[in-house]
């Protein structure tokens, strides 16, 4: 069997990490973004740059690219997107294209065996293992020192990125409280397995001990048996010798 999972991030952290990483040099010339068998056209999806890659880019021009595919990644990497037309922004209105990717994003998160919350490593590992029966042999470590948390920026500018990332914000929200769930309901399944191997003990050291009991039930009478016997015997030799 093939498993979908995914591993989502707080948007704002995930926004500034992507913006940090393009800043270096990185590029995604190589995405085909395929969608309904085709790629995008220019016009659909417009380069937020003309050069060979945007080293460099400061973060409000990185934010001010109406086509840059930071803005609500996650979302749109989970969601359907045939349903809205693909990349054709002219196929419905954008409160239309917004509630679709949304919802379909939601459907798709709640589909998959297991996803995780980089912010939550340990459940993370935690929910992982009890979905797949697997054991990790180092522990996962939480590193809250990345690129992103480095990044101070202002209130405005925050804002401005959570209203760019709207429906990362929404989704990740939902996925958070769905996580939390799932969480809690695996512990409550371990406790319930806790539960019953204790009893299930408790079970086999009752049988053990009853079996012990019956076998010095079955002894006692035979000792006494043989204790007979050889009284007998000594009485009969005794007897003889008269």
């Amino acid at each position: 069997n093939f498993y979908y999972i995914t591993l989502l991030r707080d948007p704002v952290s995930r926004y500034l990490s992507e913006w940090k990483h393009v800043q270096r040099g990185a590029t995604w010339k190589t995405a085909l973004h395929m969608c309904d068998g085709r790629p995008p056209t220019p016009d659909e999806l417009p380069a937020c740059y003309s050069s060979e890659d945007w080293t460099g880019v400061s973060l409000e021009e990185f934010m001010a690219c109406p086509s840059n595919l930071a803005n609500n990644r996650q979302t749109r990497m989970l969601a359907d997107l045939s349903l809205v037309g693909c990349y054709n922004l002219s196929s419905m209105s954008e409160e239309r294209r917004a509630e679709l990717l949304l919802s379909s994003a939601k459907r798709n998160l709640l589909r998959m065996a297991f996803f995780g919350l980089t912010e939550y490593q340990r459940k993370t590992q935690f929910l992982f293992e009890r979905t797949f029966g697997l054991h990790f042999i180092t522990a996962f470590t939480q590193i809250n020192g990345t690129r992103a948390a480095g990044v101070t920026v202002a209130t405005p500018t925050r804002r401005r990125i959570e209203e760019l990332n709207a429906l990362d914000m929404q989704l990740y929200e939902y996925a958070r409280e769905l996580f939390s769930r799932r969480v809690q309901y695996c512990h409550h399944q371990e406790r319930q397995e806790e539960r019953e191997r204790k009893r299930e003990q408790r079970r086999r050291m009752k049988e053990q001990k009853a079996s012990q009991i019956q076998q010095q039930d079955y002894d006692e009478p035979k000792d006494a048996e043989q204790e007979k016997m050889e009284l007998s015997g000594v009485t009969e030799d005794y007897s003889s010798q008269v």
